[in-house]
């Protein structure tokens, strides 16, 4: 249940797009939200190429966290917002979970996760959680 791009007019003439895609937070929407950013990543590539290629696969990889995230801990619907900005993308996914995330211990030998909230902030250029009365923001700068 995804939204069609839009376009921020603030940034148009730039030729900056800006795509949102809203999901109502059923397991199935990780694959969505991933899908939406691909479908983003493909459309940003026409215009400007990823500095390097792994850039493309990190963006990937903290929209599909981003989502899991909000599926396993906030009840209800996501929002996926991806902007490009001068240096890079900016990922911003909202949910209805007023708990910023925070790290856990990540314990490979034993399973159970705790890994993706390290990836997210070794992959990003800068993270940032904003709490407001109907959930959280959370905000990814990462390189292009």
């Amino acid at each position: 249940m995804a939204t069609e791009p839009h376009w921020d007019d603030t940034l148009a003439t730039e030729g900056i797009p800006t795509r949102t895609a809203r999901f109502a937070g059923e397991l199935h929407h990780v694959t969505g939200a991933r899908l939406a950013a691909e479908e983003f990543l493909d459309d940003l590539a026409r215009s400007a190429l990823p500095a390097a290629p792994e850039h493309w696969d990190d963006i990937l990889l903290v929209v599909t966290e981003l989502a899991a995230n909000a599926v396993q801990y906030a009840p209800g619907p996501f929002v996926l917002r991806l902007r490009r900005t001068f240096d890079g993308v900016h990922v911003t996914l909202s949910d209805t979970s007023t708990t910023p995330p925070a790290p856990r211990p990540f314990h490979p030998s034993h399973g159970g996760g705790g890994i993706g909230w390290h990836l997210i902030h070794t992959l990003s250029d800068q993270v940032s959680v904003v709490v407001n009365d109907r959930g959280k923001d959370v905000h990814v700068f990462l390189p292009w």
